[in-house]
């Protein structure tokens, strides 16, 4: 079990850019993802006019969207 600032870390709020430079995209493409529906939406929230992502929920969405490609596609 991990400490309390493990678990801190590991939900650490991510801003559009930080998960821009994370997912090495444009900071348009994230936005446009947080426009979606459906499994394309990438998981965040808003807090005002800004937009937070959990660190954790960036990483399962991309793990998601990883196992949902098909082979050869």
């Amino acid at each position: 079990m991990g400490t309390v600032k493990e678990t801190r870390m590991n939900d650490a709020l991510l801003t559009v850019a930080e998960v821009a430079e994370l997912l090495r995209v444009p900071l348009s493409w994230v936005y446009d993802r947080t426009r979606k529906r459906g499994v394309e939406r990438i998981p965040g929230f808003r807090l005002g006019k800004y937009w937070r992502f959990r660190e954790t929920d960036i990483l399962g969405w991309i793990e998601r969207q990883r196992v949902g490609v098909r082979p050869g596609a």
